[in-house]
């Protein structure tokens, strides 16, 4: 039994990956290495928790032999400084071996959670907040995406009278669904109850998942040429030594590294080597692939798909023609569906939206343009904020596509 225990502590010793911090290798960075044996997720792990810690990746490279690895990731904080905190840089350490980040905040527990996807159009996200409203739910915590005119969004909800799941609520299942379904219409639209008490952890690669499920990436991005001629994406087969290469530039924006990394792993590729980094705000990734199967890419149908569905994870969570809202105040019943409606009477089109509700207070950021798509005139931003309430909507920024 002894000898047992021990062989158990050997395999998992040697299926955890081994975490390295130094201070002392670069003058301007953090170097975090991470060795040991991979599964195909491992690296979108470490990937995430480091984004997820607000963590800045300024470059790094990807060494992975089918068994073994060695990812090495040059970091900083938003300031652009190095990590100097013991605790944080603990904190990174625990993270990345156990692939979460702890937390002591209560999150999502006794939540109902809810996807959506389906066509966007102006004004979808205020009628899904109004059929919420009368059917009694409050939104707690929501995450939106859009982009090639299709939406997905993830919203998790309680009750509004007990400010949990009671048995009521979940009876009503039935009629929550067939409502929202009535809201998003087309035969593509989907609403689903998803769990009783859902994690907001995965939430980001769970919007790209609903998207790439919705196979709207596959389709020609609707996004302004001006736009387009800032991001490449290109594929090509290095054959005599057997892997697909994925050529990203575009500008360098939070949660870049993230989002592709991301797409490769969920379209079921494996990255065995790579290499990323910034130069001058413009990013340059390059990643050596191969399918679970260990083959590459075998036709221009599935070399467009991967060109496709690269480009709209880079583009859905870009922030150019947008102009960047915060909604901070007290929260209170049918607050987000008053809010959206003002946003859709003044012709505004919510792009994206991260809700979140903390102590009785709302904190909401949401990225809007015009109807047309185009970035909002500031007369008609200033009287939505005036009708809302100037304390209380705030002007974050205003990106303009150049």
């Amino acid at each position: 039994m002894e000898h047992q225990d021990e062989y158990q502590k050997l395999v998992s010793m040697m299926s955890s990956p081994r975490v390295e911090i130094d201070n002392t290798v670069s003058s301007t960075a953090t170097v975090v290495s991470v060795n040991n044996a991979r599964n195909s997720v491992k690296l979108l792990d470490t990937v995430r928790v480091l984004t997820d810690l607000n963590l800045s990746i300024q470059k790094g490279y990807i060494s992975f032999d089918g068994c073994w690895f060695l990812d090495v990731f040059h970091v900083t904080d938003e300031r652009g400084h190095k990590i100097l905190d013991p605790v944080l840089l603990s904190h990174i350490e625990h993270s990345i071996v156990v692939g979460e980040i702890s937390s002591t905040e209560e999150g999502a527990t006794g939540l109902m959670a809810l996807e959506l996807t389906g066509v966007d159009r102006p004004g979808l996200l205020s009628e899904v907040c109004g059929v919420l409203r009368d059917l009694k739910c409050n939104v707690v915590e929501a995450k939106m995406w859009t982009h090639n005119a299709r939406i997905a969004c993830l919203v998790f909800v309680n009750d509004h009278h007990s400010g949990l799941i009671p048995t009521a609520l979940a009876d009503r299942h039935p009629c929550i669904l067939t409502r929202l379904r009535k809201v998003l219409s087309g035969s593509a639209a989907k609403a689903t109850v998803v769990s009783s008490s859902p994690t907001l952890a995965h939430s980001d690669r769970r919007l790209h998942q609903l998207m790439f499920r919705d196979r709207c990436d596959e389709e020609a991005s609707s996004s302004s040429s001006s736009s387009q001629s800032k991001l490449s994406v290109s594929v090509q087969r290095l054959a005599e030594h057997g892997y697909s290469v994925v050529n990203v530039q575009c500008p360098d924006r939070p949660k870049l590294l993230f989002d592709v990394v991301c797409t490769l792993t969920d379209m079921d590729y494996v990255v065995f080597h790579g290499k990323f980094g910034v130069d001058a705000d413009r990013a340059f990734q390059e990643f050596y692939i191969r399918r679970m199967d260990g083959s590459m890419l075998s036709s221009e149908t599935e070399r467009q798909r991967v060109i496709h569905c690269v480009q709209a994870a880079i583009e859905r969570r870009a922030s150019e023609g947008v102009v960047r809202l915060a909604l901070r105040m007290p929260d209170r019943r049918g607050l987000l569906a008053e809010v959206t409606r003002v946003f859709r009477e003044n012709g505004l089109m919510i792009r994206s939206v991260e809700i979140a509700t903390k102590n009785g207070e709302a904190n909401d950021e949401f990225c809007v343009t015009d109807i047309s798509g185009r970035l909002p005139d500031s007369g008609t931003v200033n009287a939505v904020i005036d009708l809302i309430g100037e304390g209380h909507l705030i002007k974050l920024t205003e990106q303009s596509r150049s």
